[in-house]
């Protein structure tokens, strides 16, 4: 995004970038035909999950005049609208936390005022609205969101952590609360005895629970080892949604047997209830409001105004980072604006506004991303299997597989085809194809394993459409019409929900990955080697991984505890904020400048796996041998039932495999990666069990056969 400050400058280049993409925005998602409605489904019950409940906070906060028929329509209007007319429509719209927090202040300062009260209520925030839409018109028109370009992945990464972390906060409040007296309800009910709310809370926590594991579980159905392909690709799309169902029916196992009231269900009035569409008319009242309290909207609109050019800024970023590469133009200034003119229409018509929310934005990205990752591997998977019924060479393969690749690719009017491709072919495809006698024989699954091979070549792209977005919206509106059914759900279910969305979005997240690594224990380190994993584990030393991870974790206490702090805990996003100064200034003055592009970089690079277990033809044994714990080795082991041992990691051998590993010759071929040898594996492979004595047992251990890049930083060359 171009830095610019020039007013309506910003606003002109997102117009000028999109439009020429509008058409295409909508024929990708047409064309991926009912494949779109497996990141459409997932979506929706990520956004409209944490609506409702919200919906449902505020119905107990502002004693009924704002309920999830408000929440739901206002999600749904805004998402209908941006999808159409917005300018990223990978980016999410709902009613999100931070507006929770600040209608319930307006709400306990309106609700004791004469002049005021809670009748003249939503006329006051109607006027809030109008002023917070002036101050994003304004922030857009000057180019306000080119900040967002010095806002790093350390900003972005602790943000979306701290999102995490409310998540899961709520979910365990809402657990807890499910052994207590809810708010506004009768103490003397049946329901509420002790010894029953002490069940309801057992049970609450059984259908939690059951909820977060099994929906963790259903998303990785496509690694399972059981069930035909398409129903673990079914289960891996569609599991989420249908455990919710599954823990809903749960839920009425022991109806007959308890207390009505037990397991406690969503609370909301029907659409159609008397009163519950008197808010649709506030304009009207909006001049009774004193013009003293018009006035003074002022101040919660400023607050308001930097919440939601921060919220809707980072997570339309947080959408597009750049490891999801993007091909299509981004549009900060005009989605603010946009969001503007979405704050006035909520206002006048008495719902809580929708703005760019975390983590159903990235959510979204990423499911975008493996429906494109499918949509491309069935295409080359056929390709594949094509070209080796016509015997073709290892060489003529990839080039097939690379037309297809091409293919699949639309041509965009305003810049050059992606030049991504495909991968590079596995080194260990290679020997395998040499081994044979010689690198023109023709290929077999022996040698490629269509099933895993297509997999690893394959980038990361993103199916960028907007009838997802579209669809999703479409539903959370269908919801309000559906709230009888909705009320059917126990919010127990929910608080699970909360907490799955919470651990979904952690992966991809260098800073939980840091964290993870500081708890790894020394003599284990190498197994992150041993998995693909971020490249600053091997050009980083440990120390200054640690140094940094703890001032981050510092940093996101901090944030956490200004949550708790009453009225002060909405400004939460500017101590976000405050990180830009910090990274750009303080900062370097404690790590290397080298290590903190490492540590803050850009893009999410990945370096492949790391083995222990062979040995390069080029080296000497006696000086690769380390010494580990026999309890670390036999870890790597299973024991069968009939008592036989094997690795669990042993390498790729098939009938056509030499006999040794060492007999394989590394073959030559353009398309495989030069690599560079990093001593920052010596560094953390130094670190086994350095007090051992002769009694351990001898691993030898290897870097990746070949050459590798992997010590080599990107962007060491211009680093101080």
């Amino acid at each position: 995004m171009e830095e610019t400050f020039v007013p309506f400058r910003g606003i002109k280049n997102d117009l000028k970038g999109r439009i020429l993409c509008y058409k295409q925005d909508w024929t990708g998602g047409f064309r991926s035909g009912i494949r779109i409605l497996a990141p459409t489904t997932y979506i929706f019950f990520a956004s409209a999950i944490p609506v409702i409940s919200f919906g449902e906070q505020l119905e107990r906060y502002t004693n009924g005049t704002i309920t999830a028929v408000q929440t739901l329509a206002s999600t749904a209007v805004c998402g209908i609208i941006h999808s159409i007319v917005g300018g990223q429509p990978l980016l999410i719209l709902g009613v999100a936390e931070p507006t929770v927090l600040m209608y319930t202040f307006m709400f306990n300062f309106a609700k004791d005022r004469k002049d005021l009260g809670q009748e003249l209520f939503l006329a006051w925030t109607g006027w809030v609205c109008v002023w917070t839409a002036l101050l994003l018109f304004l922030l857009a028109i000057l180019g306000a969101c080119s900040i967002i370009n010095r806002f790093t992945r350390v900003a972005g990464e602790l943000f979306g952590l701290l999102i995490a972390m409310l998540f899961m906060q709520q979910a365990i409040r809402g657990v807890v609360e499910e052994f207590g007296i809810p708010r506004r309800e009768d103490p003397n009910q049946t329901a509420f005895l002790p010894s029953w709310r002490f069940g309801n809370g057992m049970f609450a926590l059984v259908l939690s629970f059951g909820l977060l594991l099994t929906a963790l579980r259903s998303r990785k159905a496509r690694s399972w080892r059981y069930g035909t392909g398409w129903l673990r690709g079914l289960i891996a799309d569609y599991g989420v949604p249908f455990m919710v169902l599954v823990w809903t029916a749960v839920s009425y196992i022991p109806v007959n047997d308890v207390p009505k009231g037990i397991p406690r269900r969503l609370f909301s009035p029907n659409p159609w209830s008397p009163g519950a569409y008197s808010n649709w008319t506030v304009i009207k009242e909006m001049l009774n409001v004193p013009p003293l309290y018009i006035v003074g909207a002022f101040i919660p609109a400023t607050m308001i105004a930097v919440l939601y050019y921060f919220d809707h800024s980072v997570a339309s970023q947080l959408a597009q980072q750049k490891e999801f590469n993007l091909k299509k133009p981004a549009s900060y200034h005009y989605d603010l604006l946009l969001l503007g003119f979405l704050v006035i229409l909520c206002g006048l018509i008495g719902i809580p506004p929708s703005n760019g929310v975390i983590p159903q934005s990235p959510m979204h990205t990423k499911s975008l991303a493996t429906l494109k990752h499918q949509l491309l591997r069935n295409k080359l998977v056929s390709t594949v299997r094509k070209s080796m019924r016509k015997n073709v060479n290892l060489g003529q393969l990839y080039n097939n597989m690379q037309e297809a690749y091409n293919e699949m690719q639309t041509p965009l009017v305003y810049q050059t085809p992606s030049g991504l491709g495909l991968k590079e072919l596995k080194e260990s495809t290679i020997q395998l194809a040499s081994s044979t006698g010689y690198i023109d024989a023709p290929v077999d699954e022996t040698v490629f394993d269509v099933d895993k091979d297509v997999d690893d070549l394959l980038p990361v792209e993103v199916k960028e459409q907007r009838l997802s977005n579209l669809l999703q919206a479409t539903m959370v509106g269908a919801c309000v019409a559906a709230m009888p059914v909705l009320k059917k759900i126990p919010t127990s279910v929910l608080w699970g929900y909360f907490a799955f969305m919470a651990i979904e979005s952690l992966p991809g997240n260098q800073f939980w990955e840091r964290i993870l690594l500081l708890f790894t224990a020394p003599s284990r380190r190498y197994k992150v080697l041993e998995e693909c994993h971020a490249t600053f584990v091997e050009t980083v030393p440990f120390k200054t991984i640690a140094t940094f991870t703890l001032f981050q974790t510092a940093y996101l206490l901090v944030c956490f505890g200004i949550t708790w702090i009453p009225i002060a805990g909405v400004l939460f996003p500017l101590m976000i904020m405050l990180l830009v100064p910090v990274r750009q200034y303080l900062l370097p003055k404690f790590f290397k400048g080298v290590h903190l592009q490492e540590l803050d970089a850009a893009e999410y690079e990945e370096a492949p796996a790391i083995t222990f277990n062979m040995l390069r033809e080029d080296q000497d044994p006696q000086a690769r041998i380390t010494r580990v714990d026999s309890g670390e080795i036999l870890d790597e082991m299973i024991t069968r039932s009939r008592g036989e041992i094997r690795h669990t990691q042993s390498p790729k051998v098939t009938s056509s495999s030499p006999a040794s590993v060492g007999d394989m010759k590394p073959a030559y071929s353009p398309r495989l990666s030069q690599r560079a040898y990093s001593p920052r594996v010596n560094e953390l492979r130094a670190e086994l069990s350095p007090g051992l004595t002769g009694k351990g047992l001898e691993l030898k251990e290897t870097p990746s056969p070949g050459p590798s890049i992997l010590g080599k930083s990107p962007h060491s060359s211009s680093s101080s």
